[in-house]
């Protein structure tokens, strides 16, 4: 099959945006000393990405907003300080000192540089799509070292949707300026990524980082490592 265009997905396909976080989330826990109201900081974490799993799934499906989503990813967490009061203020803060130190950090997944610098100089037309916000989403870029390295940059609030949308996949072609035959998207979410290109009728490739967890129906493509990519393409 001949491909002209590459969507591919941004967080946890090429930046490592888990890894990322985590980091960013430690450093938050110290910034604002919360060691006064949680004994054990893993209490924290856990209740943080049990939250924010949870509020990225109800997000993308549409059924809550990103103000919403900021807010409650650290109340929830917040409210098992002992002692502690949590305002809406104070989650806010905390949202937009964890989103700086996220867009700080250079994490990228295993050869993702390589693969990007190997999809362009066989010629493919780029372009990023994710759901991530729009003010942190061009500084995590420009901090894991992909400026200048996509022809377009695809951002659901733009959309005015989030993959897997239907909506988001036809602003993405308007865009784009591409064709359904000749595009293929690569990404790691089988909800946001395969099922909304799969509607669309696109060809995948599915990046699966656990092997143990194989795809729950049959895709084109699938890779367990992004240099197995350029096997294909």
């Amino acid at each position: 099959m001949y491909y002209k265009d590459l969507f591919i997905d941004f967080d946890d396909t090429l930046c490592d945006t888990h890894g990322n976080a985590v980091l960013a989330l430690h450093e938050v826990f110290d910034d604002y000393g919360l060691v006064r109201w949680f004994a054990d900081p893993q209490t924290f974490h856990d209740a943080y990405w049990q939250a924010n799993i949870d509020l990225w799934q109800q997000y993308g499906r549409g059924m809550i907003s990103r103000d919403f989503l900021i807010v409650e990813r650290f109340r929830r967490p917040l409210s098992m300080g002992r002692g502690l009061q949590v305002t809406e203020q104070l989650c806010l803060e905390m949202s937009d000192r964890f989103l700086d130190h996220c867009a700080e950090k250079k994490g990228v997944v295993e050869g993702a540089h390589e693969l990007v610098h190997y999809l362009r100089r066989r010629g493919y037309r780029l372009h990023l799509c994710s759901n991530g916000f729009h003010e942190v989403q061009y500084r995590k870029i420009h901090a894991c070292g992909f400026d200048g390295c996509f022809d377009t940059v695809i951002l659901s609030e733009d959309a005015g949707v989030n993959k897997p949308a239907k909506g988001y996949f036809d602003y993405a072609f308007r865009v784009a300026q591409a064709e359904v035959k000749t595009t293929l998207m690569i990404g790691d979410s089988w909800e946001s990524d395969m099922c909304g290109a799969l509607d669309y009728g696109l060809d995948t490739i599915y990046f699966n980082r656990f092997p143990d967890y194989p795809a729950p129906e049959p895709v084109k493509y699938e890779v367990h490592r992004l240099c197995d990519v350029m096997e294909i393409l």
